[in-house]
């Protein structure tokens, strides 16, 4: 299944896309793609529903984020060889952790803010994993039964803030809209594979990222287990898995995002985001 939100800021309904790419509601079904409803159990009544059933939305303005209630963004640096070596950083022994705060969450086709004082907003196409189950000490072989599902996200970055401003990498993570996630939350049983998963990124037609998630240093499982012995996990949390080389940073000389430019990114099954930027 494909769930997603539509609606405007903080009025977004529950909804589901049908085979002929409409958008169907879920009002009355569930509450919103959050909580409970992103358990094995709630997925699998919902995936047993006709949806030729339920309504069909029509006009939707606006996607929203395809996750409601979560409580935490956690990312993965550098787990990409190509990435690391892009910037000049050494392969971790382990998953490279920090988080970005959830107020940085937006919607897929949302304007991308470029903070004030900014001077490197840099993109980052990622693989998102959605906690679907309580998660604590999973092991690796039994994690990825814990994950509801897969969507895109633009971890968006201001290096300068990042690397330059002193203390972790929270400031430059954590702008509001550097956390565009959707269009769709994609359920783990239509993703067996999400370590051969092709993801690109685009700045007004030109294609800076190309690569696949078979590039990752550690998989799912690994980061969702290894996650898991440090903090409990709970539905609606988000695991940005890290990105592939080609980051604004990396350009020979750097390239970074201004206001008026377009950006477009996607992952294979997963759809795609498209943002204009603006100056925040």
């Amino acid at each position: 299944m494909k769930l997603l939100r539509y609606g405007e800021p903080g009025q977004e309904r529950p909804g589901v896309l049908d085979a002929d790419g409409q958008i169907r509601s879920l009002v009355g079904v569930i509450d919103d793609v959050a909580g409970d409803a992103l358990a094995r159990e709630s997925l699998a009544t919902l995936d047993a529903i006709d949806l030729s059933t339920l309504p069909v939305v029509s006009p939707v303005t606006r996607r929203g984020p395809c996750v409601a209630g979560t409580g935490k963004i956690l990312c993965i640096g550098l787990n990409y060889a190509d990435h690391a070596a892009e910037s000049g950083s050494a392969l971790p022994a382990e998953p490279l952790v920090f988080m970005k705060a959830i107020s940085a969450i937006t919607g897929p086709d949302d304007p991308l803010e470029i903070p004030r004082t900014s001077e490197k907003t840099d993109w980052e196409v990622e693989l998102c994993v959605v906690i679907g189950e309580q998660a604590k000490y999973v092991s690796e072989a039994d994690a990825l039964g814990y994950v509801a599902g897969y969507c895109v996200m633009n971890d968006v970055s201001e290096r300068a803030f990042q690397k330059e401003r002193c203390g972790q990498w929270t400031k430059g993570k954590s702008c509001d809209t550097f956390a565009p996630i959707g269009p769709y939350l994609v359920t783990a049983d239509e993703v067996p594979h999400p370590e051969r998963l092709r993801l690109w990124l685009e700045v007004d037609g030109r294609r800076y990222q190309d690569g696949s998630t078979e590039q990752m240093i550690f998989g799912v499982a690994k980061l969702v287990s290894y996650l898991s012995q440090f903090m409990t996990l709970h539905p609606g949390d988000l695991i940005s898995t890290g990105t592939p080389p080609g980051v604004g940073m990396g350009q020979k000389p750097p390239v970074f995002l201004r206001p008026g430019q377009t950006v477009r990114l996607g992952i294979e099954g997963l759809g795609e985001q498209t943002h204009g930027t603006v100056a925040g």
